[in-house]
């Protein structure tokens, strides 16, 4: 996808840090930050699984000789972990020009009454708590050089409630207005503040919600075309490649067949 003529350059000899990078829209984001920079990026990959962080660094190398790219194990959800490992990173990947939130998850698809605690746990440490402890690090060292994109990857359950999706549309919501208030605290400086609210997308989400049941996921995409990572990807390169005064602040994305949550035309 072509982004602009000055794509390439504004990405140029950035540090972006991707959580949850390991698979899904992490890892498609990642890809096309690649190539929209021609490989002239710096690529810190994060996430659990390190291993798959590793085969992603090695098929991006291959294709982009002069990228560089750092695999970074961590948990977001093990929170109290994250100061630690960010000052871990070697000196010269420890300034982030670019954060990108992606890493989330929902896990059960039970009512409130009969929701697991460990479920509560996951989704929240994940979801809210981990988000905000790195990109509360991050910020502060981007007002120290008033420069930096934050970008948070949300979703469109942010927006309305659903039955069984308790967790994770409430912990979307607190995402969503942590991101405007944070948008609101940098208006005097040349933070970017950028959300992204995909609608149905496929990827390994519904089977981590349906805890591997692969028959419930499939149906959660069967019966109509749902979007794909690179979707997401491109949406999230082209508002990081406007100029550095335009800020795309919040983008809903939705495949044709969707509405809203709750409204979603089926074959």
């Amino acid at each position: 996808m072509s982004y602009g003529t000055r794509a390439a350059e504004r990405l140029a000899g950035k540090t972006i840090l991707i959580t949850g990078a390991s698979s899904g829209i992490g890892s498609a984001i990642a890809n096309e930050l690649a190539d929209t920079a021609k490989g002239n990026v710096r690529l810190i990959l994060v996430a659990r699984r390190l291993l798959r962080l590793a085969e992603i660094k090695k098929n991006l190398e291959s294709k982009y000789p002069g990228i560089e790219i750092l695999p970074w194990e961590l948990d977001i959800s093990d929170f109290k972990r994250i100061p630690t490992r960010i000052k871990e990173l070697p000196k010269d990947w420890s300034k982030i020009d670019v954060l990108i939130n992606n890493a989330g998850m929902a896990q059960g698809a039970d009512l409130v009454g009969s929701l697991e605690i460990e479920a509560i746990e996951s989704v929240y440490s994940t979801n809210v708590i981990g988000l905000v402890v790195l990109t509360n690090l991050i910020v502060a060292q981007m007002k120290e050089r008033n420069k930096g994109d934050i970008v948070m990857i949300g979703s469109i359950s942010a927006y309305e409630a659903v039955p069984t999706s308790s967790l994770y549309g409430s912990s979307k919501a607190c995402l969503l207005s942590f991101t405007e208030a944070l948008r609101k605290e940098n208006i005097s400086n040349r933070l970017r503040i950028i959300e992204v609210d995909p609608g149905l997308t496929e990827t390994e989400f519904a089977l981590v919600k349906f805890e591997g049941d692969s028959e419930k996921a499939k149906k959660v995409y069967s019966g109509y075309e749902p979007l794909t990572t690179y979707d997401i990807a491109d949406v999230v390169v082209f508002n990081l490649t406007r100029a550095e005064n335009t800020v795309v602040a919040s983008t809903s994305v939705v495949p044709n067949n969707q509405a809203s949550c709750t409204f979603t035309y089926r074959q």
